[in-house]
């Protein structure tokens, strides 16, 4: 079930809301986590066990490792749980990718199995796994209500698609957590911006897109249009299913921390990567990273754990090759700003710190986004002429002029700048008087919009759930 369609908007969540809010205290998290099954048995019935059993696994590793801690078992109890954690993981995602890439180097010729990837499963998984090394490490104390845990693990606002919330952020609300109007207001109005961004900007993005995949007129400028246009695309869907979990999550009295902070106003990859997807980097970073050395482990050692990081990174994002090499690009580049690109950029303009940086994230998304290697370096090439590629043609030039408008407002919109320019409006007394009554009717002209674009049947695919 996605966030943005009917059945969710109309019927899922009113319904969740309504029984949330009239029910005690104490019977909350249980009707979250009925809720939060219900949700994921819609979209993945046959995996809903998967989920369980990663729900029961973290809960009683949970417990052992807090039993054993100190002991002469708390490494294996510790080894256990990333075990278990790791190996439904390991199985769904990556078995078929081991057993194309074990008959191609030796040619055998064994079968696929015949399984598809669970929802959610790299997100809630790296959840388990942060609560029991946390466990581990004396950060939080082990839950012994499995309600509470269960509710943590499944619940259905960040459960297919972050962002990957740590138990410790979490943790005394899930126990005592205050709802009030405002809270209930703000998280109303997050969850319809990320709507909006999710529906009007990144869906239409995605019809440029798919119009170019299906193109016989590929040109230059076409291909590096696709690849603006995915760019912008996969920010607004993954920032804008951010904003829906977090605002989500406000409703029901969580704070859930930011996914994304401005990406695109970065001056380099480095301060990219702080800003994309933080969740999952400081994940990376705080569980593999650190524990590894991090910059403290001599300089051959920091730049392989670099490497290690980001080959992890690329590989959790999809089992193909052109993910590995994804992960490897930025690890390299990483690596160079490391060492001295940093102090070469910091003494060129800042208009041209912003152009490196979108120029070599925009070909990094031409290479996420490839059905196979074959077809990522066959856009790469396109994107540079090669082979004999023409570099403007009659289509191109059509479909960058219907989609000029939505361009730049996505462009603007992927800045500071509306945010501040709201900001500024609401600090003037008169002005602010006047927006108390106009933010809720373009709320609601949003919702409204939306539901249109879903009653139309318009394109909406989420791009993350393939991850």
């Amino acid at each position: 079930m996605l966030f943005s369609s009917i059945s969710f908007l109309y019927c899922f969540l009113p319904v969740v809301l309504l029984i949330y809010l009239v029910v005690p205290r104490r019977l909350k998290n249980f009707i979250l986590l009925l809720s939060s099954l219900f949700f994921y048995f819609c979209g993945e019935p046959g995996y809903l066990i998967v989920m369980v059993a990663a729900c029961i696994s973290g809960y009683l590793h949970g417990l052992w490792i807090d039993k054993e801690k100190g002991g002469r078992l708390a490494k294996i109890s510790l080894i256990s749980s990333v075990f278990f954690s790791i190996g439904p993981l390991l199985f769904f995602k990556y078995t078929n990718f081991a057993v194309r890439n074990f008959n191609l180097l030796l040619g055998t010729d064994i079968g696929l199995l015949n399984i598809a990837l669970p929802i959610g499963i790299s997100f809630y998984t790296f959840q388990v796994l942060s609560y029991t090394i946390d466990v581990y490490r004396g950060d939080v104390k082990a839950q012994r209500n499995f309600i509470d845990f269960a509710t943590y693990v499944s619940l259905f606002p960040q459960l297919i698609a972050g962002p990957i919330v740590r138990y410790a952020v979490v943790e005394s609300e899930l126990s005592s957590r205050i709802h009030s109007s405002a809270d209930m207001a703000a998280g109303i109005s997050r969850f319809i911006i990320g709507l909006s961004k999710k529906v009007i900007i990144a869906n239409t993005l995605g019809e440029l897109g798919d119009i170019f995949l299906k193109s016989g007129s590929k040109t230059v400028l076409f291909y590096w249009l696709y690849a603006l246009s995915f760019m912008i695309q996969i920010y607004y869907d993954f920032s804008g299913y951010s904003d829906m979990a977090i605002g989500l999550g406000r409703i029901f009295g969580f704070h859930f921390p930011e996914n994304f902070d401005y990406p695109f106003i970065s001056r380099s990859l480095t301060e990219f990567w702080r800003r994309w997807h933080i969740s999952l980097g400081t994940w990376f970073r705080d569980y593999v990273y650190i524990p590894m050395g991090g910059n403290r482990a001599g300089k051959a050692k920091w730049l392989r754990n670099i490497f290690v990081v980001w080959f992890l990174t690329g590989f959790w994002h999809g089992a193909e090759w052109n993910f590995i090499l994804w992960g490897l690009y930025f690890a390299v580049f990483l690596c160079l700003e490391k060492l001295f690109l940093l102090k070469v950029l910091e003494k060129i303009p800042v208009f041209a710190r912003h152009i490196y940086m979108l120029f070599f994230i925009m070909v990094s998304f031409v290479l996420f986004n490839g059905d196979g290697l074959a077809e990522c370096i066959s856009n790469i090439r396109g994107m540079f002429g090669f082979p004999g590629v023409p570099l403007v043609g009659a289509e191109a030039i059509y479909y960058l002029k219907s989609y000029s408008v939505i361009l730049l407002v996505a462009a603007v919109g992927a800045t500071p700048l509306p945010r501040m320019a709201v900001d500024r409006l609401k600090s003037l007394k008169k002005i602010n008087r006047l927006a108390n009554i106009l933010e809720p009717a373009v709320q609601v002209s949003l919702l409204l919009l939306v539901t249109a674009y879903l009653v139309d049947g318009s394109f909406n695919p989420f791009l993350y759930f393939r991850f």
